[in-house]
């Protein structure tokens, strides 16, 4: 019943989504190449903040535990599991005080308006997977930007999205990079739920109604720990949090 309802609202959903990228796309331009960074990030806020908003569309509420838990004025790198594209889009917008910035796969740099054009503009790194080493330098470039700036970045170990919340197993290449070339950071593991229920029909129809809950867990100095001590903890706390 639920996807046969989901029918006409995904196609009202997808048209409102879709209007929302295509008028953001020469926003961004505009604001990143006449009034630079600040501008650009504020034009990149409130189209995720107006994307989740199509997504209320669809029965879809948005739930961060632990916000105030977190950290200011010092490098963070925000680990989590990966379940659908909606992840990136509560991040961006609910922690946009914190500049997140993407460890994120190439292929998505191009032919999608408003998100390419934001990952290759907006400070965030675009490898291929197929390429290992290709990828450290551009990590490790993003680790010294969030160091010396206090910003932060994030990271999704599995590198590909858990299709039924099950998480996937983690891969750690990249957040020892991070944790290298940015001593003062403090990882902060986050717990996602119900994002994969949104596409458990497929890219269309859409899943309606669901709750999407972001738990904050406790900061983690890199410094007060050793990286097999830091990476086994942080995996322990995502994990042990998932709901399916």
């Amino acid at each position: 019943m639920e996807k046969l309802i989901s029918y006409p609202i995904s196609v009202l959903y997808y048209l409102c989504f879709g209007l929302t990228l295509v008028i953001f796309h020469p926003i961004q331009w505009i604001c990143f190449n006449l009034f630079g960074y600040q501008a650009h990030k504020a034009s990149v806020d409130y189209l995720n903040f107006f994307l989740t908003k199509c997504t209320n569309l669809l029965g879809t509420t948005y739930t961060f535990k632990n916000r105030e838990s977190l950290p200011t004025g010092v490098p963070i790198i925000f680990v989590a599991n990966h379940q659908s594209l909606y992840d990136i889009v509560g991040i961006i917008w609910y922690l946009r005080k914190f500049h997140a910035k993407f460890v994120s796969k190439k292929e998505l740099g191009k032919g999608i308006p408003s998100v390419s054009y934001n990952l290759r503009h907006g400070g965030s790194v675009l490898i291929d997977r197929k390429d290992p080493k290709q990828a450290i330098p551009l990590i490790k470039g993003l680790s010294e930007y969030i160091e010396k700036n206090n910003r932060s970045a994030v990271i999704f170990p599995e590198g590909t999205r858990s299709k039924n919340g099950e998480p996937k197993e983690f891969a750690y290449s990249g957040l020892k990079i991070l944790c290298k070339y940015a001593p003062s950071a403090y990882v902060v593991p986050i717990t996602i739920n119900n994002s994969w229920k949104m596409v458990k029909f497929g890219a269309f129809p859409m899943g309606l109604g669901n709750r999407l809950q972001f738990i904050i867990h406790e900061p983690i100095a890199v410094k007060d720990f050793s990286i097999e001590e830091l990476l086994e903890k942080t995996e322990q706390t995502i994990k042990q949090s998932i709901k399916n």
